[in-house]
């Protein structure tokens, strides 16, 4: 068998971090768990990471670059500003349907009893998601989409508010309660058309 480079090493420790976060039960990660699902020691683990903080700053990190690269080609391509909050808000469900995992990290259950600066880099995360929102509806508002006098930041607020309940609904649930249903229904009532 092959050694495996240290890049690569890296990336199988957080995606197994990640696969743990996916059982429903949601217990907590330890790094003997951890090092005994990957069949090495806790002492390999530490010479990846200086510790767990850094492993869920590492998931953070790909959250943040998968959401903000998708955020950004959403802003881009649609020029309508409802449009790209619509965009924006199915982006994030379908997100969290598919990573399991990082929704747990998302609402801060895995963070529990870790570093508080994890959920401090989740709350800035949640405050330029809710910023990327009030531009799209104020684009919304010049192109005659949203009345003139429509509070912008509470609208913004209002739809990342659902966007964390549904993801809430989703880890509570066990990922029974699949965030993207009755989601056009709700974007109806949501975009204040």
């Amino acid at each position: 068998m092959a050694a495996k480079q240290p890049g690569e090493r890296k990336l199988q420790i957080l995606q197994t971090v990640a696969e743990m976060l996916e059982q429903p039960k949601g217990e907590k990660i330890t790094t003997a768990a951890l090092a005994a699902r990957l069949d090495l020691s806790e002492a390999a683990l530490y010479r990846h990471f200086a510790s767990k903080a850094q492993m869920f700053e590492g998931l953070i990190e790909f959250i943040e670059q998968t959401v903000f690269g998708l955020v950004n080609k959403i802003t881009s391509e649609e020029q309508d500003g409802l449009k790209q909050a619509e965009g924006i808000l199915a982006l994030l469900l379908g997100f969290a349907q598919k990573n399991r995992g990082m929704t747990r990290v998302l609402i801060g259950d895995a963070l529990v009893n870790e570093d508080e600066r994890l959920q401090q880099r989740i709350n800035q995360l949640l405050d330029r998601i809710e910023s990327t929102l009030k531009q799209s509806l104020r684009i919304a508002t010049t192109q005659g989409k949203l009345a003139a006098d429509a509070d912008i930041g509470a609208h913004a607020n209002l739809l990342l508010c659902y966007v964390v309940g549904r993801w809430n609904q989703f880890g509570k649930s066990g990922f029974t309660r699949d965030p993207m249903a009755q989601w056009p229904q709700q974007w109806e009532l949501l975009s204040g058309k």
